[in-house]
């Protein structure tokens, strides 16, 4: 049995704790140098991401926006936005890149597709992303809660497009898909995250290939949403196997691609071992259009559901 097969602790594990079983183990490094000058993210704060916060406190609701640190937080709640993390805010895996925390969670909250909804029409968004932490422990890995979100959010917002961001369902594929399937989104997205080569350090408990499927399989049964993926760069990946991954992504019908710089939590997770500049973002956009992806959003701060709105509308984002 595997590490990540262990059962897990009953409190939530974050940084150094969070990571202390993984296959590979991470090394802690200091930040020997600061972030070069185009990596530039404005301070989380203003009336606007305040409002928005009480809000998903008043509804019980995670973001990833906040769960995971993402340095667009403070621009997405200003422009009234946010990336919704469903089936609560501790994950069942020790990706070492993450800052979601670790260990065992609750079963899933009856009312949270209703609540979501809710706070969606509160906010008046006209899209929304909704994305999970990893369920290992339930029968469908969360594809049920996501199919419910999606029928409430058609009941109650119509008009909002959505965008679900989910996680690879490890030996749960076809019934997840199923599920989602009877229920579909405007925009399904599973990330890769990064290259075969560093899965194993990078994405404990994930397989490549097994993702590669979940893309294909759910493009098979419902052919008329658009399929998305993402990436980070930074790990220690080269040039040329993200060419591979991104030839790998249409091969398996993926649509939709992001690219984007990893920026490590803290000391304890995977360092960066690069920082790719805005022209070479821009050579690999290049390239997935060439590919032949109809929506590439590639840039440094750019994210999974980063102006996720505008890229399902096919506007350049950056």
């Amino acid at each position: 049995m595997h590490d990540e097969d262990q059962p897990t602790p009953p409190n939530p594990l974050k940084g150094e704790s969070k990571v202390a079983r993984i296959p590979v183990k991470v090394t802690p490094r200091p930040n020997r140098e600061p972030l070069p000058h185009w990596i530039r993210a404005r301070s989380p704060s203003g009336p606007e991401v305040a409002r928005i916060k009480a809000l998903l406190r008043e509804h019980q609701l995670h973001t990833v926006c906040e769960e995971a640190a993402c340095p667009n937080l403070g621009e997405c709640f200003r422009h009234g936005t946010a990336t919704f993390m469903i089936l609560g805010g501790i994950c069942t895996r020790r990706c070492p890149f993450c800052d979601v925390a670790h260990g065992r969670p609750e079963p899933p909250a009856a009312d949270e597709p209703r609540q979501l909804a809710e706070t969606v029409q509160a906010l008046g968004l006209r899209f929304a992303v909704i994305t999970s932490v990893d369920r290992d422990d339930l029968r469908d890995g969360g594809a049920g809660q996501f199919a419910e979100v999606i029928r409430q959010l058609r009941r109650l917002t119509p008009s909002t497009g959505i965008e679900i961001l989910v996680p690879d369902f490890r030996g749960r594929e076809a019934l997840a898909i199923d599920l989602l399937a009877a229920a579909p989104p405007d925009v399904f997205n599973h990330n890769l995250e990064t290259v075969p080569r560093l899965y194993r350090a990078a994405r404990p408990g994930a397989d490549y290939a097994g993702s590669l499927r979940l893309l294909a399989a759910y493009k098979e049964q419902a052919p008329q949403v658009p399929t998305k993926s993402g990436l980070m760069v930074g790990l220690g990946e080269r040039d040329d196997e993200l060419v591979a991954v991104l030839t790998d992504l249409r091969a398996h019908g993926c649509d939709h691609v992001t690219i984007g710089q990893y920026l490590r939590p803290s000391p304890h997770h995977l360092p960066v071992e690069r920082y790719l500049p805005p022209e070479q973002f821009a050579e690999l956009a290049t390239i997935a259009r060439e590919l032949g992806f109809s929506r590439v959003a590639s840039g440094p701060l750019v994210r999974s559901s980063y102006h996720a709105e505008q890229q399902a509308a096919g506007e350049e984002v950056r």
